[in-house]
């Protein structure tokens, strides 16, 4: 059985490359991401290496082996699939939900998963509309994209965020902005590219260009002109 820290450590490897698109994990983005000194990152990296469950060099970084992979995978599933359940039958808010999840992924039970997920419907994506793998480990496709890349007269609804930090989710609260919420662009602002909507509640508001960026929609028409905007 696999400690905290190394499940950890193994996560953080694998979303690490999921964000910059590459399999390999510098030391230095690894300490940054997990508020570690590098000493303390090289440590632990030793020892995953000889555990078999990554291979690591100081000129390239880190990947997952496929058995680290396949950890780091089913970590990611409890983990969403906790926020899931603490979204839809615990009533916990978007922006609480992380923290939360972040203690009950390391109960390593996949009877109690398997279970909750059942309860759930199998769902595809958690609250801040991350892919939840299967048991396989195998992601569901999504058509979601950022809200920036949106024309004006785009109809879309919300499938989640890019960054569920809490500061981002109380500011989309704020704006009445919610999972699954219908929203109409009005306006592309030229000045500085935010956006004024019109958000579930048939209000007028303006989102900033970082978070358009940072908000992920789909279009509602078939052949809306978004698909293909920059």
């Amino acid at each position: 059985m696999n400690s905290f820290k190394e499940e950890n450590y193994l996560k953080a490897i694998y979303q690490l490359g999921v964000i910059d698109k590459e399999n390999v994990v510098g030391a230095t983005d690894l300490a940054n991401w997990l508020a570690l000194k590098p000493p303390t990152v090289l440590e632990k990296l030793n020892s995953l290496v000889t555990k078999g469950l990554i291979n690591y060099n100081k000129t390239d970084g880190a990947i997952l082996t496929k058995k680290g992979y396949e950890i780091a995978i089913n970590i990611v599933r409890r983990h969403r699939i906790w926020e899931t359940y603490l979204y839809r039958q615990l009533n916990f808010s978007w922006s609480e939900v992380h923290e939360i999840a972040e203690q009950l992924e390391h109960v390593n039970s996949d009877k109690l998963i398997d279970k909750i997920y059942s309860i759930l419907g199998n769902p595809e994506f958690d609250p801040h509309g991350d892919p939840i793998p299967n048991k396989r480990g195998v992601l569901p496709k999504s058509d979601r994209r950022p809200l920036s890349r949106s024309v004006k007269g785009c109809k879309c609804v919300v499938l989640g965020v890019s960054h569920d930090n809490e500061a981002f989710l109380n500011y989309l609260s704020d704006l009445k902005i919610a999972l699954n919420d219908k929203l109409t662009v009005e306006q592309i602002i030229s000045y500085d590219e935010s956006i004024r909507l019109l958000n579930q509640k048939k209000e007028s508001i303006i989102i900033s260009a970082k978070a358009a960026e940072q908000l992920l929609v789909a279009c509602l028409k078939p052949n809306c002109e978004c698909k293909t905007a920059n």
